[in-house]
């Protein structure tokens, strides 16, 4: 265990290495402080939900492993939650989807759910200090035909989950009321065809047509605001995907909504973060899903790899932060649940660290000057540069487990609370 001494004396070495290429440390501590990571629900249980935890997975959605402790109720989840946010510096977010309803023991189908469902998580979110971003939930649903539900050819199952949309921005319409700050509502379809369809533009048009019906009713952008989840392929779907990436952020851009951009639905040959600048350039805004995809879109649990520090990084030197929040979509049953959330978090967390700690306005104006030498050369060096010894002072100051510290007190948890459940 390191000491708090320790921990302070290596900070001063950084802050010094750092003030001697421009950066203020405690300026950058300042600022990784205020920036808010929405952790996904759906980690702690796979998917199970509460509406009906028992519905098989569909939708080219799946879970692998059987680590015990898994979370069965709003109470075990809401634990195993506070459990992360104590061992994640800083404040957070989380992401729920529409089947986490809380509805004390009325069955209701999830076309049904309303904000007063919900009650449960807003009381919870405020005691903990969380904000709550949102997902309608389209998919392990026996109304979900022929792999179709806003862009189904049939009017009565896309009226079905036209209602199941609606409801869902009533839903956070009603946490950002809550809370004071805009709640994302993101909308991601698992719509699309196994073979090639005769016909690319009908169901795109239709499922125009229905997220049109959605958004008729006008709420306060203060409160929530809908982002569109664009996808590659998947499993049953691997022929055409009706919500491609093409036609999210031109449906964002004509109705002045944000993108999802989560970068487990490219190519790995791609560089996403390009997209970044490209799509902000001309959107409103963006809800970014960090993932770490092994051979396209398995929702891995992130770590500090270069694509996860490269998509942190164009962020920051374009100033892009105002326009985005930065969320986590991965499920891993192989591994203790709420220790994934703490990875996952902490890997995107020192990322965006990375970003902040390089003298970025000075590099834009040697980079401006041609002098393409001394970029290289620098963004090179700080590339050793003790960032590490910044990251456990950040942790230290938030009362957080430095280093491998939190593996501790997790298994402890793990022993005395999420074993005890099986």
């Amino acid at each position: 265990m390191v000491s708090d001494k320790e921990v302070e004396s290596a900070y001063k070495v950084a802050k010094e290495r750092y003030a001697e290429v421009g950066v203020d440390t405690e300026e950058v501590l300042k600022k990784l402080q205020n920036i808010r990571v929405s952790l996904p629900c759906w980690q702690g249980d796979d998917i199970h939900g509460f509406l009906t935890p028992d519905e098989a997975l569909s939708g080219g959605i799946g879970v692998s492993g059987n680590y015990p402790g898994i979370a069965k109720t709003p109470e075990e989840l809401t634990k195993d939650l506070e459990e992360a946010f104590k061992l994640i510096p800083a404040k957070q977010r989380l992401q729920l989807h529409q089947i986490y309803a809380v509805t004390n023991g009325k069955k209701k189908d999830v076309s049904e759910v309303g904000p007063k469902d919900f009650k449960f998580w807003v009381n919870w979110a405020k005691e903990n200090g969380i904000y709550l971003d949102f997902n309608p939930t389209f998919f392990s649903s026996p109304k979900v035909k022929e792999n179709m539900t806003l862009a189904s050819p049939e009017k009565g199952v896309r009226d079905y989950w036209i209602q199941v949309g609606k409801n869902a921005r009533a839903i956070s319409n009603y946490f950002g009321e809550e809370q004071g700050a805009q709640s994302v509502d993101n909308f991601w379809i698992m719509d699309g065809m196994k073979d090639e369809p005769i016909s690319r533009l009908d169901p795109r048009e239709r499922l125009i047509e229905s997220l049109d019906e959605i958004n008729k009713e006008k709420y306060d952008e203060k409160n929530t605001i809908e982002s569109y989840e664009g996808k590659l392929f998947g499993t049953g779907v691997e022929s055409y995907t009706v919500g491609s990436h093409f036609f999210y952020d031109n449906y964002a851009l004509t109705r002045n909504k944000f993108w999802c951009m989560d970068i487990g639905h490219f190519h790995e040959a791609e560089d996403p973060s390009d997209y970044l600048s490209a799509f902000l350039a001309f959107g409103k805004g963006m809800f970014l899903h960090i993932t770490r995809p092994v051979h396209w879109d398995s929702d891995h649990v992130p770590t500090l790899e270069d694509r996860t520090i490269r998509m942190m990084s164009a962020l920051i030197r374009d100033n892009l932060l105002s326009k985005t929040v930065i969320g986590l979509d991965f499920f891993d049953a192989s591994i203790n649940r709420v220790a994934a959330w703490v990875i996952g978090t902490r890997a995107t967390q020192k990322a965006l660290l990375l970003g902040l700690l390089a003298p970025i306005d000075k590099l834009k104006e040697v980079e401006n000057q041609y002098d393409f030498t001394l970029r290289f050369a620098e963004t090179e060096e700080l590339k050793s540069f003790p960032f590490g010894a910044v990251w456990d002072e950040f942790c230290l100051r938030n009362n957080v487990p430095v280093g491998m510290d939190w593996y501790k007190e997790l298994k402890d948890y793990e022993k005395n609370v999420q074993f005890k459940r099986n």
